[in-house]
């Protein structure tokens, strides 16, 4: 795949071989392991010119006719891929058999074939999170707080979130059968949903009329999220006497960064975005559009957290550099690099980091952690710094109850004075 711009991925989340936990010290020393070890381990007899790929076949099929026990030769292919991955010590680079890819796709596109809803992990089952309330789901009765126990009749307790939410998903126009708990209700009902297309929201938006503040929550930047972020951001200047504006990307992962740019092109004409620095020393240098800049009459915050990375983080950075924004909450993640997804053949995936990723002026913000993988340094520095209050229950996008919001408000406010 050519360095495409619309193909670069930040933040939402691989190549191919071999690496099954043997060698280790190599790969703690930083270092593959070597063609001896592996072979020597299988007992393999191989030419010391062995190509990588003539060393990675012999032992493959040695596994597959000698090992203990029968081996599945694509499960051992995939476990082979996915250790290579982990070998490059990168969390950022991972291999996505086909259903992880087809659900990381499905969330960069934020359009799939589904019933318009979120789940979340249940004892019993997946606990509705979100209805889209113009979906078919919340049609045909589905809603917050409701439990999932079975799919089209087959029992779903202790099952995997995702699981159950690939049962969920289907082909447009097909239907689903859900059983679910309802409340209170001592018998659970079954409700019956045709999929449709769906498109995640990913931008919410709220008014705060006590301030006259908007408020806007962006999830990810995936591929209708700026067309999303005008239609809220219209529908909170519509009618309300608006004197300020925060966005809200704590826990956001990040995504595409033509998506960045074009939210970006709202704020600056034409300025430098990013610019990614690739293994040869070659430059790119990413930037906004012009003439889709408008005027905002009132101070903008952007709301961040340690969750906010990558795609996130530029959007916030480019703010702060040009004098847009100010940042609010705790210092970002730190994910300063570039990952192109390459799709192979069997429709698995290969998300691999290509690049680095340099803001205007705030220059490189990579993440650095100790030993441990706690947090050491990277990231950006809010301007004014707000810690989670851990003593109340927080309920987040409620400034009664979000002390991190209720800060972003009173900045907006100040900067009205």
């Amino acid at each position: 795949m050519s360095r495409a711009k619309n193909g670069f991925v930040f933040g939402l989340g691989l190549l191919s071989c071999f690496a099954l936990g043997f060698a280790w010290r190599d790969i703690q020393n930083g270092e593959l392991p070597s063609a001896r070890a592996v072979n020597g381990l299988l007992g393999v007899k191989t030419s010391p010119n062995s190509s990588p790929e003539q060393v990675f076949k012999v032992n493959y099929n040695r596994i597959l006719t000698d090992y203990v026990r029968p081996v599945k030769p694509l499960e051992l292919k995939y476990a082979g891929m996915e250790g290579l991955m982990a070998a490059l010590g990168d969390p950022h680079t991972m291999f996505l058999p086909p259903r992880a890819a087809q659900m990381f796709s499905d969330e960069t596109r934020a359009n799939f074939g589904g019933v318009g809803a979120k789940l979340q992990a249940d004892p019993l089952g997946a606990k509705v999170a979100t209805v889209f309330e113009d979906g078919p789901a919340f049609a045909a009765g589905l809603r917050k707080g409701n439990i999932i126990i079975a799919v089209d009749g087959k029992s779903v307790s202790g099952k995997d979130t995702d699981y159950i939410v690939s049962r969920v998903k289907g082909k447009e126009g097909t239907t689903v059968r859900l059983t679910v708990i309802q409340g209170q209700k001592e018998k659970p009902a079954i409700i019956t949903i045709k999929r449709a297309r769906i498109v995640t929201p990913t931008v919410e938006g709220k008014f705060f009329p006590d301030s006259k503040v908007g408020y806007l929550t962006v999830s990810q930047f995936a591929e209708p999220t700026s067309l999303q972020f005008d239609r809220e951001l219209e529908k909170l200047e519509r009618g309300n006497d608006m004197k300020g504006l925060v966005i809200d990307v704590r826990g956001n992962p990040g995504g595409l960064l033509e998506t960045a740019k074009e939210m970006l092109s709202r704020f600056v004409d034409g300025k430098v975005v990013v610019k990614m620095r690739f293994r040869d020393g070659s430059e790119q240098v990413e930037r906004a559009s012009n003439g889709g800049a408008r005027q905002f009459d009132y101070p903008v915050v952007v709301l961040m957290d340690e969750n906010s990375a990558s795609a996130a983080e530029i959007f916030a950075g480019v703010l702060k550099d040009y004098g847009k924004a100010s940042l609010v909450g705790t210092h970002s993640y730190g994910k300063a690099s570039v990952q192109n997804v390459f799709p192979l053949l069997d429709h698995s995936s290969a998300k691999i980091t290509i690049a680095k990723y340099y803001l205007p002026f705030a220059g490189y913000i990579g993440r650095k952690v100790d030993e441990d993988g706690v947090y050491i340094s990277g990231g950006l520095e809010p301007d004014v710094k707000v810690e989670v209050n851990t003593n109340t229950e927080q309920v987040f996008g409620e400034p009664a109850t979000d002390n991190q919001l209720k800060k972003a408000i009173e900045v907006v406010r100040s900067k009205n004075r």
